[in-house]
C-alpha cells in the first residue's frame, strides 16, 4: 500500500461528508430567492444546450459557497 492517502483506496475521514452534501437542489437548506435565481438560470442553460454563464458567490467564510 502507499502512505499518499490521495493514492491510497482505504477511505479517508473526509470521505465521510460527501454522504452530507447536498447533490441537487432541492436538498438546499435556506435561501429560497437564491436558489430560485439559481434554478432558473440552470434551466436556460439546459433548454439552450449551453453552458451556464458564470456565477459568482460571495460572502462571509463558512457560509458553504464552495
Amino acid at each position: 500500500m502507499t502512505d499518499n492517502p490521495l493514492l491510497s483506496s482505504d477511505r479517508q475521514p473526509e470521505d465521510a461528508d460527501a454522504a452530507l452534501r447536498p447533490k441537487t437542489l432541492a436538498e438546499f437548506v435556506g435561501q429560497a430567492a437564491a436558489k430560485d435565481n439559481l434554478r432558473v438560470f440552470i434551466e436556460s442553460a439546459k433548454s439552450r444546450r449551453e453552458a451556464m454563464d458564470h456565477v459568482l458567490f460571495f460572502g462571509p467564510p463558512g457560509l458553504g459557497k464552495t
